[in-house]
């Protein structure tokens, strides 16, 4: 079992983040090797382009979406601190809500496009992250004891994340607040689990995504 949240993402090619947008029919799967590649892409923009030390912290301020997986393990494997707080660099929406020094936005677009208009103070994630290699780079690695996340007013080290239940089940998040998203994300790598994230719609889209997908309920 892993001893930190690094690199946490099984390489394995079966569905890891299943995510619906139910507003605007978009869907987006992403396996564990799929979601593992975008880790590293993200991380070695992190640690190469940016060069943010072990301890950074990161304020992950996208709302529930494909991509909010990524930042948070790409953030761990870099050795930075998930918080909801004002913090060293900001990854938010279209919303453009940020005050940090480094301000990352991404644009929520369908197929992970770049905004229409750059937007001015911002980095677009889609413009910076693709081109990065797949495979991680060098990086020190973060310790057992080392903080993970300062959320909602926790401070959780990687091996108190890491206490998370392993959870083998498919299950379908609603709209989650990244803490519970985290502990979800975490569990399922842990024992091969997924997760299917929806967004928008009501009961009724819920209960047939779940069925189509075979994914259970909370």
């Amino acid at each position: 079992m892993s001893s930190t949240l690094a690199s946490l993402a099984p390489a394995s090619p079966q569905p890891l983040i299943t995510f619906y947008d139910l507003a605007t029919g978009e869907r987006v799967e992403l396996s564990g090797i799929t979601l593992g590649n975008w880790v590293a892409k993200a991380t070695n923009y992190l640690t190469e382009e940016l060069e943010i030390e072990a301890g950074a912290r990161l304020r992950l301020g996208l709302p529930a979406h494909w991509l909010r997986p990524v930042w948070a393990l790409a953030a761990w494997t870099a050795g930075a601190v998930v918080t909801d707080q004002p913090a060293d660099i900001a990854v938010v929406g279209p919303d453009l809500d940020a005050d940090e020094p480094i301000r990352l936005a991404a644009s929520l677009r369908p197929l992970g496009a770049r905004f229409a208009d750059r937007p001015e103070g911002f980095i677009d994630i889609a413009e910076v992250v693709p081109p990065q290699p797949d495979l991680l780079l060098t990086i020190d690695s973060p310790g057992p004891d080392d903080l993970a996340v300062d959320l909602d007013g926790t401070r959780r080290s990687h091996a108190e994340v890491l206490q998370s239940a392993p959870d083998g089940r498919r299950l379908l998040l609603d709209t989650p607040a990244l803490g519970e998203e985290i502990d979800a994300l975490v569990a399922a790598c842990l024992s091969a689990g997924s997760l299917v994230i929806t967004v928008g719609g009501g009961d009724e889209d819920r209960a047939r995504i779940a069925a189509q997908e075979n994914a259970e309920l909370p």
